[in-house]
């Protein structure tokens, strides 16, 4: 239940931000609540990867990409996802998720999450999505048309090509 009171709080907060750019930084801060944490009192391994939905939603959210991909029928997909964990978040304590594109190819997007505490790395998470729609994926072109974006993608990281 928690997770949607984040995903109302991130759209709302969006409606009265301006807009950013495809290739800015989303940076959210979280609390680790007793709805996040399993028995050993920490940020459930399943949490993280939600949670980097919300910075993936924050990211759509202030391109207006969501807006206007609803309006098209379209909705996003997340094809694969792999994280890296080095520090734990116990229960209660506060940290920080950036996010941002790290690039794309004909038809996916990739994206980068860092989990941080204290300033320190406690996870990196990547994810490739997709636009769908009734006849199957969105191109990514006609995707970054829609927010008028018309440059090329940065070069990909090379952890792309650990995807399945």
């Amino acid at each position: 239940m928690l997770l949607f009171f984040r995903v109302v709080g991130i759209i709302l907060k969006n409606l009265f931000r301006r807009r950013s750019g495809v290739l800015d930084e989303s940076l959210l801060r979280f609390r680790v609540w007793p709805t996040d944490m399993d028995l050993n009192l920490h940020l459930n391994d399943g949490r993280y990867v939600s949670i980097t939905g919300l910075g993936r939603l924050d990211l759509m959210s202030r391109t207006r990409l969501l807006r206007r991909a609803v309006k098209r029928g379209w909705y996003p997909v997340v094809g694969a996802a792999l994280i890296r964990y080095r520090r734990e978040i116990r229960a209660f304590e506060k940290f920080t998720l950036r996010s941002r594109i790290a690039g794309w190819d004909e038809k996916w997007v990739y994206f980068e999450h860092t989990f941080e505490k204290n300033g320190d790395v406690a996870a990196i998470a990547y994810a490739r999505g997709v636009m769908r729609n009734r006849g199957g994926a969105v191109p990514t072109r006609d995707v970054m048309a829609l927010i008028d974006y018309n440059e090329p993608s940065p070069a990909l990281p090379d952890i792309v090509s650990k995807f399945p």
